[in-house]
């Protein structure tokens, strides 16, 4: 009896894990690129002065501007409905592009969220203004910065640089287009965002499992 539970509970798992990452309120099979070839960013200068890439990563990008301070509850919202639900796993992270100067504000956020949680896998990254605003045009969105190069909306590339979203018709026949995330929405981050990224972890679990690699 205890042979066939064993081999139940073998043969189900993998299909109600599979079931669960992949199912979700958008409704796409696959979570659609909306812009290919996303810059790298390993060229600017980070908190730390480790380099950081965005190739081979899952990462939520994010641009907080000069008044990181100010915008400190996006980062929160995002920390708890996002970050501390995936840091674990491996090829995971959060990066956020502010400009050259914004360093002590960035350090000070980091303080203040390292109370609560393990940033190990957040990060910032600082570039000229001009650097900011050309790499944000390659990403070739819809949302635009403000004065102070930030932008509440926070986005998801994947580990071949590509942004991904919603975009075209869900398995539902509707039309959707969404491109970033509000992080002033605990709603919009814990809902679609928590969701679409479940839907890109499953991706790399189901390639990994087809290429016999390395877990996430």
């Amino acid at each position: 009896m205890k042979k066939y539970i064993v081999l139940t509970v073998l043969f189900a798992l993998p299909i109600c894990a599979y079931l669960f990452f992949s199912s979700g309120v958008n409704n796409f099979v696959k979570l659609p690129t909306l812009t290919s070839n996303v810059p790298e960013i390993s060229q600017w200068t980070s908190l730390d002065g480790k380099p950081v890439s965005l190739k081979e990563k899952i990462t939520i990008l994010g641009f907080p501007g000069s008044e990181i301070l100010k915008e400190k509850g996006n980062s929160f919202n995002l920390d708890q409905k996002i970050y501390n639900k995936n840091k674990e796993f491996q090829d995971f992270q959060v990066v956020m592009v502010a400009p050259i100067g914004a360093e002590g504000q960035a350090k000070e956020l980091m303080t203040e969220l390292g109370r609560i949680s393990d940033l190990s896998k957040w990060h910032f990254v600082f570039a000229k203004p001009e650097e900011i605003k050309t790499f944000y045009s390659k990403l070739k969105l819809v949302g635009q910065l403000n004065e102070n190069l930030a932008t509440s909306n926070v986005y998801i590339v994947d580990k071949d640089l590509n942004l991904r979203g919603r975009k075209g018709k869900n398995k539902k026949g509707e039309v959707e287009y969404k491109e970033g995330y509000n992080a002033i929405s605990a709603a919009d981050l814990h809902n679609e965002m928590s969701d679409d990224v479940k839907i890109i972890l499953a991706e790399y679990r189901l390639e990994l499992k087809r290429n016999n690699k390395r877990k996430i």
